[in-house]
């Protein structure tokens, strides 16, 4: 059985000759996200009203939606990837986004997920760079990673993929929760309370620009620290998914500076188990004309989540394409 919830719903159709009942399958596809203040909400719902087309709606050649036929996807609210991958394996929601070095952890079992893998884990496609972000209060500023020491920082919710490796990266500069100050708040918790003074500094990886972030910079103002090159060269060896990244000037308007920093990627993912022919149209759908229109007005991050680019870095991640999406891909000229 598949663990993507299907309800059938009977429609009645009359008609002037005789009534003729006419099954119409539902079938409910969940998009775990992240919270409100981030990327993963709003690019997941984005995602989840490209890919449906409920019961009774137009078909994709008469004008309506080029979702999948029957389909209700809903993108939820969650505490992001690591949130995300423990429930796609467990079967509580068919899909979600994820930065792809929690994806690799938990697949392969590795650090936080040693003796706990996730195998059922596959990719649908690469989404979409995710910038981590190390924000302070208008004016401050750190002389290195290491200045972290004896403050108060926010290191993103427990179990998120932004936690995992930003406790990796800072410890290579002495930094660790028996020297900090150390809050587990998802990104919008954290605005509030560096806006408070409750906070010195937090960290959050995220497609820019950030809502919440924008809301902070527009009432509060805000820094953003500098990554140094050599900050940057060592992060990306101890967490190889994240890569030299640049938060070009005037992405937030009172950050009028470029900002060195890493990025991951931010990755559609679903369960092995998830019927290939529903993943093989999804795929299909994500990919669509009426997407693509979705995708190039909901958000900022929508226009840079094209097809050209859904293979990029998926190689490296070492989790499989799904077996739908991959015959997408193939079909689409994009794999030998």
């Amino acid at each position: 059985m598949s663990i993507f919830a299907t309800i059938t719903e009977a429609a009645l159709a009359c008609t002037m000759m005789t009534g003729v009942a006419v099954a119409q399958e539902m079938t409910f596809f969940r998009i775990g996200t992240g919270g409100a203040g981030g990327t993963y909400f709003p690019i997941g719902g984005i995602i989840a009203n490209a890919i449906s087309n409920p019961p009774g709606s137009r078909a994709c050649e008469e004008g309506g939606n080029c979702g999948v036929p029957g389909l209700v996807a809903i993108a939820q609210s969650t505490n992001a990837s690591a949130h995300n991958v423990n429930a796609i394996q467990a079967g509580q929601m068919e899909s979600g986004l994820s930065g792809a070095a929690t994806l690799h952890f938990a697949s392969h079992g590795v650090g936080k997920y040693e003796g706990n893998a996730k195998p059922d884990l596959r990719i649908i496609a690469n989404l979409y760079p995710e910038d981590l972000h190390l924000r302070m209060p208008k004016g401050a500023a750190l002389n290195g990673l290491g200045d972290l020491k004896g403050k108060r920082v926010g290191i993103a919710q427990a179990g998120s993929g932004t936690q995992i490796a930003v406790e990796l990266i800072v410890g290579d500069h002495g930094v660790n929760r028996d020297n900090i100050s150390a809050a587990e708040l998802n990104n919008s918790q954290s605005a509030e309370r560096l806006a408070d003074g409750q906070l010195d500094a937090y960290f959050y990886a995220a497609g820019t620009p950030v809502a919440a972030m924008i809301q902070l910079d527009n009432t509060k103002g805000m820094e953003l620290y500098n990554f140094t090159d050599e900050e940057v060269k060592q992060a990306n060896t101890t967490v190889p998914y994240y890569i030299p990244s640049k938060i070009p000037a005037g992405t937030y308007p009172g950050v009028p500076y470029d900002v060195n920093t890493v990025a991951v990627s931010g990755i559609m993912v679903t369960n092995a188990n998830i019927d290939e022919e529903l993943v093989y149209q999804i795929t299909k759908a994500l990919w669509s004309k009426t997407a693509r229109k979705l995708l190039d007005n909901g958000h900022p991050k929508g226009k840079v989540i094209t097809m050209e680019t859904a293979l990029d870095g998926v190689e490296g991640i070492g989790v499989p394409l799904h077996p739908g999406a991959e015959r997408f891909y193939r079909e689409a000229g994009l794999l030998k």
